[in-house]
């Protein structure tokens, strides 16, 4: 595949075939892709107050702890998870050669002094390598499967090849930025902002996110993609800035269950790729919010996968014969 820089048809009856695979996660989904953000900024404004209210003595030490120093021990020498010593040896194990001058001082600017960290916990799913890159670069045809099943009200807009608008009609826009991308590495930088019902003032923030990705072959010749996610997270308000850090905890299960989630759609969007082609083609050409061009790609992408997946199989058949035949052979000549 190559980098990225900054600078086809079923009836429709079928689709109720792929609803009811995609249902189990498609309903519990929020959108990681478009606006983790997002995820982040609501996760402030809609826990309950009473929440931090009833805290354990400890817990309230805890979290006066972290607002001292939620990064845990800042000796150069601390590699934890979260450390400044960690944080430094991601953004140094970034193509920065690579990037523009602009995109180098985005990822810096916020990266370097984030309101929180967190590196989601890394996810193993069977996919196939070239369905996960697509969506990965292309955010907006989860949203358009979502909008189709009717579990979304978020709207999005692709404004540059790999720009995205999104907004999810009660406050929340976001701009999402895919400033670098490789078979093993995605940088993505989100500029968000929350002015709703729930807040006197808007509230902003942006956000770094690096996708890390592994690649391994079985035996049965499927793919299996290992993914973790780094989420730097900047607020431009001080006293979200207090509140984040404090219920950081809260924050980062959620966006853990989001990452998950959102992984595992992944995974049945490509299955049901290689073993429903004809569905998936029908819904790829009746995605909404999605440009033709890209839903000719999807097209693209699942003929590919379902071609894939056959010659998998009729190579497995084959195998299989030959085994059979070989100890056929082996009991008549005994």
């Amino acid at each position: 595949m190559e980098e990225i820089r900054s600078d086809s048809i079923a009836p429709r009856g079928l689709e109720h075939v792929c609803k009811a695979i995609f249902a189990a996660v498609g309903r519990a989904m929020s959108v990681l892709w478009i606006a983790l953000l997002v995820g982040f900024v609501a996760s402030l404004v809609v826990v309950p107050r009473q929440s931090y209210a009833q805290q354990s003595d400890q817990g309230q030490r805890s979290g006066a702890a972290s607002l001292l120093n939620p990064w845990g021990n800042k000796n150069s020498s601390d590699h934890r998870v979260g450390s400044a010593a960690h944080r430094q040896g991601i953004l140094n194990s970034l193509p920065m050669d690579r990037l523009t001058t602009d995109a180098r001082k985005r990822i810096l600017d916020i990266a370097e002094k984030p309101t929180l960290f967190r590196q989601l916990p890394s996810q193993v799913i069977s996919c196939d390598r070239d369905m996960f890159l697509f969506l990965t670069r292309n955010p907006d045809v989860l949203v358009g499967l979502w909008d189709l099943m009717g579990i979304t009200k978020v709207q999005s807009k692709r404004i540059a090849p790999f720009q995205l608008e999104a907004s999810d009609g009660v406050g929340t826009v976001c701009q999402v930025d895919l400033v670098y991308g490789d078979d093993e590495q995605h940088i993505f930088v989100v500029d968000g902002s929350y002015d709703g019902r729930m807040v006197p003032t808007p509230i902003r923030g942006k956000g770094v996110f690096v996708l890390r990705s592994t690649y391994a072959a079985g035996a049965d010749g499927q793919t299996t993609i290992s993914g973790t996610l780094d989420c730097f997270v900047q607020l431009d308000s001080l006293g979200l800035d207090l509140i984040a850090r404090t219920l950081s905890p809260i924050i980062g299960r959620s966006a853990d269950a989001n990452f998950m989630q959102t992984a595992q759609f992944i995974a049945q969007v490509s299955q049901s790729s290689a073993h429903n082609p004809s569905v998936m083609l029908d819904i790829a050409s009746r995605l909404p919010q999605v440009d033709p061009p890209v839903r000719e790609s999807f097209s693209d992408t699942i003929v590919t996968v379902a071609r894939r997946s056959a010659a998998i199989a009729q190579q497995q058949r084959g195998s299989q014969g030959q085994t059979t035949a070989s100890a056929e052979r082996q009991t008549q000549t005994r």
